[in-house]
């Protein structure tokens, strides 16, 4: 019976139920324009393939604006550091002002250049400027919302940001419907709906990052000093993650529109099932820094232990489900009968992909709350190292979009061996504020 229920479960529920349905909205954004979008035509759809994952990819590899103010607020939490956490909080919301501004000034400058050399061309790089020029404006708000969830979820908050993201993604799906077919601005009018919902979400998130009391909420960068420490390595990190979508979805481009296009069906639905998957992780990066500040590895690790098996148990959930749909779900995106086989191709590596990811997010959430992220960012190095060397020879070698799928397949195994080896070894167990 012991093996069945846990006492961790319920404070496990608690936290990622929430998280869940905050992470699960987060993704609508971009699914709700490929399905708008997916219908305008097939070269609208490719350019939302290579905008939409150059600026996913720009709010990606920021999130440590999100993971690295958990990690801190929930230790110093846990250590009873009530006032720092406030601080903590004010300080997240200066460092997301300073990157986003410096990252929007950054794509509107660099944007002809950067989708060129991601293989834009013809009609689809001309709509994939044009959206990625408009949705740029709101990854500002978008990098403040980051801080904001990190800080909530820190304090053991998440219902907050549920509240927050569900609203934003309503007001992003009136919009993007009246831009789109009430006023006829085509791909311009899914960006700017886009840009619009993130602007009123990242006010909110400010709000709630100015709100708890502190002695001071001025810039320093002594009191930024412990978030910057984890937020540079999970920067990296996740931009080695990022680095090696970015070249799949490039390989996919200079194969033709058709594999690009299968591949913005596939990758969205990986991101919106890989953050589903998340919420237990961040279940993971609540409860073991909390632990771990408060002063107690056995319980941070007996809970760990319990929140890989529920991430694996829901990723195999995830793959029954998908497994028959290969011909399905990607209706819901374009009526392409080239692109939907395409699509069908990549299905069973995406079915696979499923419960090596659960396990995987896990214990990443797990070593983020542990604030064991020097590692993190070395083995990430590793298995970038290797799709990357794989996605390379299928486009040499001809293996088409299945080759790039078995390759992010290898990618993901690769990520979750070296995890697996750093958590039985139990050096991520550090007690303390500190």
């Amino acid at each position: 019976m012991s093996r069945i229920r846990s006492p961790y479960d319920r404070e496990i529920v608690r936290l990622a139920l929430p998280a869940l349905g905050a992470l699960a909205a987060e993704p609508l954004y971009v699914l709700v324009d490929t399905a708008i979008v997916g219908h305008l035509g097939r070269p609208q759809l490719a350019a939302l393939g290579l905008a939409g994952t150059m600026l996913a990819g720009a709010f990606t590899i920021f999130n440590f604006l999100t993971y690295g103010t958990t990690a801190v607020v929930a230790r110093a939490s846990g250590a009873g550091e009530h006032e720092r956490a406030a601080r903590l909080a004010a300080q997240a919301l200066w460092v997301s002002l300073g990157i986003g501004l410096f990252l929007l000034l950054a794509c509107e400058a660099l944007a002809g250049p950067l989708l060129s050399a991601l293989g834009a061309h013809g009609r689809s790089g001309d709509y994939a400027l044009t959206y990625f020029r408009i949705a740029a404006i709101g990854l500002l708000p978008a990098l403040v919302a980051l801080s904001g969830q990190g800080y909530l979820r820190g304090v053991s908050n998440l219902r907050r940001p549920l509240e927050i993201v569900v609203v934003a993604n309503v007001v992003n799906a009136v919009l993007e419907v009246l831009f789109v077919y009430v006023f006829h601005w085509g791909i311009a009018g899914s960006a700017a709906g886009t840009a619009i919902a993130q602007a009123g979400m990242g006010l909110a998130f400010a709000v709630e990052l100015l709100r708890p009391h502190a002695e001071s909420k001025r810039p320093s960068l002594q009191a930024m000093r412990p978030m910057l420490r984890v937020g540079r390595q999970i920067f990296v990190r996740t931009a080695a993650l990022y680095a090696s979508f970015l070249v799949a979805a490039s390989v996919c481009a200079r194969m033709g529109d058709p594999q690009l296009a299968a591949h913005q069906i596939g990758t969205q639905l990986f991101y919106f099932l890989a953050l589903i998957l998340d919420s237990v992780a961040i279940a993971g990066q609540v409860i073991v820094g909390r632990m771990l500040g408060a002063g107690d590895p056995e319980s941070a690790h007996a809970s760990a232990v319990r929140m890989i098996g529920w991430s694996v148990a829901v990723g195999v959930a995830f793959a029954t489900v998908l497994l028959p749909l290969a011909h399905v779900v990607p209706h819901a995106f374009t009526n392409d009968p080239v692109v939907l086989h395409e699509a069908a191709e990549l299905w069973p590596y995406l079915v696979l992909m499923q419960p090596l990811a659960g396990a995987a997010f896990a214990l990443d959430g797990i070593l983020i709350g542990a604030g064991d992220t020097s590692y993190l960012m070395w083995s990430m190095i590793a298995a970038s190292t290797i799709f990357i060397t794989l996605a390379s020879a299928a486009l040499a070698r001809d293996w088409g979009i299945v080759g790039v799928w078995i390759a992010l397949d290898v990618l993901i195994a690769a990520r979750l061996a070296l995890l697996s080896i750093r958590f039985a070894g139990r050096r991520w167990a550090v007690v303390g504020w500190s």
